[in-house]
């Protein structure tokens, strides 16, 4: 079982957290994570949890670079 399918249900369950998708792409290596959060506070919240767990930590090791976080807003258009 990878780190993602191990960590996932956690996340998912977390106070705020809406829904987390995962996207990869093959030719690059590369995953995307969308997450939708009730607020950037629930988020701030999650990603403190998960620091202090040493999970954070551990998936950084995994990866080649730094996690890019980055926030958007959801609008309605």
């Amino acid at each position: 079982m990878t780190m993602l399918q191990m960590c996932l249900p956690d996340t998912r369950s977390y106070d705020g957290c809406g829904d987390v998708t995962v996207n990869f792409n093959k030719d690059t290596l590369t995953f995307v994570l969308v997450e939708y959060w009730e607020s950037k506070s629930h988020y701030e919240r999650y990603l403190a949890w998960r620091k202090e767990t040493g999970v954070f930590g551990d998936l950084v090791s995994l990866l080649e670079t730094e996690p890019s976080i980055r926030y958007f807003e959801v609008i309605d258009v």
